[in-house]
């Protein structure tokens, strides 16, 4: 292979060799040659296309960018879908993260972590995400001011107010994002003082984004998951004559067809017991969280009246009988809420995690849920948290090569993605980084003693992006 890379064109040829041959023969020898190339060229000389392939497919995803530009044969063969086809069948698919972050001007930026090498790699930036037709939509602009009851967007606002254009002024925010069938998806959102309908794709493979079909409805804050490689879209909020309405209404997105599903509303059953109609008009029920958990959708719920807000269980989702069912009492009322109106859970290795930040202005806790007892159970009592910023998302949960892992900022105010590890399996945990990755080794961050932790928190990738905020994150495994 090292020959492979190792040719180069002799510039230095004999004169008298190149007088010696007609012009014609040259063309026709420079045809001849190019002809041969043309019709069987190979990924690595002697070798046929399938085992190359098989070579590749072995090889580190993160090597993938450098040998797209070797030729046109290995670029095509890069970003063909049949070697992901190969890596699975061989198990050397890797889980890497995506990460959503919110820059300077509020603009959305990609950024894709590989765990393993620690590189970070700046994704394409996104088109613009708003349809044109969606945003001549927004007839009156009035409704914005009774526009965010409970909804944290309404500090971004305030900041638009006073200034002149300030409502085409407002940036796109309040997307929801999801990742199936190897993609991630952007969807709805604000712009511009409408609620989006609008779908955008990242293909990994290709490197590049696409519009896909719309939903049905215009959301923003929507709630994401995945269910048999389907896109799950619960709830938000849409945009009503008198102000924001929050929304009952699901949908389903197949990648395999490209099209949209209706499921059944979200009953609010809890929401419906109130004691007044006082309390019935001024509380309005809204969903805060979903985690596909045990074959399911589960979707916390909240009455919010800005600033109140009200835990009052929520609905599980049964795809089976395309039904919603009453969420387990200790479930939907022990859900922890990481800020007001947002409740952040992962599932890994099928138990569901949240994270719990009321204890600390700096730090939290993760809680587990026990399904045999309906409760909320503490694991680990202290999360070195330094993102207690004013961001929209200070902290985010992911789970990935087995791991429970906090995207978070450090002391220095870098984004850092801290890995739970058990101080018994430390030394030997597969996913331990290797110092062979590694010139400069990340620091660790170690729980003081408590009774129930015995948690060493390891920072497996960080990076500084300046005053960028996290937004959300997702886990494609490829």
């Amino acid at each position: 292979m090292g020959s492979f890379f190792s040719v180069a064109n002799n510039t230095n040829s004999d004169q008298s060799d190149r007088e010696g041959v007609s012009s014609n023969e040259t063309c026709k020898r420079q045809r001849m040659s190019l002809t041969v190339d043309e019709e069987n060229p190979r990924l690595f000389p002697n070798l046929p296309d399938e085992v190359s392939i098989q070579i590749i497919a072995r090889l580190p995803r993160i090597c993938y960018f450098n040998f797209r530009l070797v030729s046109r044969k290995w670029k095509s063969t890069i970003m063909s879908t049949e070697l992901y086809e190969v890596r699975k069948e061989l198990g050397t698919t890797e889980e890497w993260l995506y990460l959503l972050v919110k820059g300077r001007e509020n603009k959305l930026l990609w950024h894709a972590v590989d765990p393993r090498s620690r590189i970070w790699q700046r994704l394409p930036t996104m088109p613009n995400v708003v349809d044109e037709e969606e945003s001549k939509k927004s007839s009156s602009r009035l409704w914005m001011w009774n526009m965010v009851e409970g909804i944290r967007i309404a500090e971004v606002i305030r900041g638009f107010l006073g200034k002149r254009d300030a409502f085409d002024e407002m940036p796109f925010c309040g997307c929801a994002i999801g990742a199936v069938g190897g993609c991630l998806y952007v969807l709805g959102g604000f712009s511009k003082a409408s609620t989006m309908r609008c779908v955008w794709r990242f293909n990994p493979i290709q490197n590049t984004w696409s519009k896909v079909t719309s939903m049905s409805t215009g959301r923003a804050y929507c709630k994401t998951g995945i269910l048999n490689n389907k896109l799950y879209v619960v709830g938000g909020v849409s945009q009503g004559p008198a102000g924001l309405l929050p929304l009952q209404s699901a949908e389903v997105f197949d990648p395999s067809t490209g099209t949209w599903s209706e499921m059944p509303s979200m009953p609010f059953s809890r929401a419906q017991v109130l004691p007044s109609t006082f309390l019935a008009d001024m509380l309005k029920p809204i969903a805060t969280g979903l985690t596909s958990y045990m074959g399911r959708l589960c979707v916390p719920q909240s009455l919010y009246s800005w600033p109140f807000f009200v835990d009052v269980g929520g609905e599980i989702y049964d795809p089976e009988t395309n039904s919603w069912l009453e969420m387990p009492i200790g479930m939907g009322e022990g859900w922890p809420a990481r800020q007001a109106g947002t409740k952040l859970s992962v599932v890994v290795d099928n138990e569901l995690y949240a994270f719990d930040p009321s204890n600390t202005m700096d730090s939290g806790r993760i809680k587990v849920y026990d399904q045999g007892e309906d409760a909320w159970k503490v694991v680990i009592g202290k999360v070195p948290i330094y993102g207690s910023d004013d961001s929209e998302s200070p902290y985010l949960l992911a789970g990935f090569h087995g791991k429970l892992h906090v995207i978070t900022k450090d002391a220095n105010h870098n984004i850092a993605v801290l890995r739970a590890e058990l101080r018994n399996n430390l030394d030997s945990s597969p996913s331990s980084p290797s110092s062979t990755l590694s010139q400069n080794p990340l620091p660790e961050f170690v729980d003081p003693p408590a009774e129930t932790d015995a948690v060493i928190w390891k920072i497996v990738a960080s990076r500084c992006l300046g005053q960028a905020e996290l937004v959300s994150c997702q886990v494609i495994d490829m």
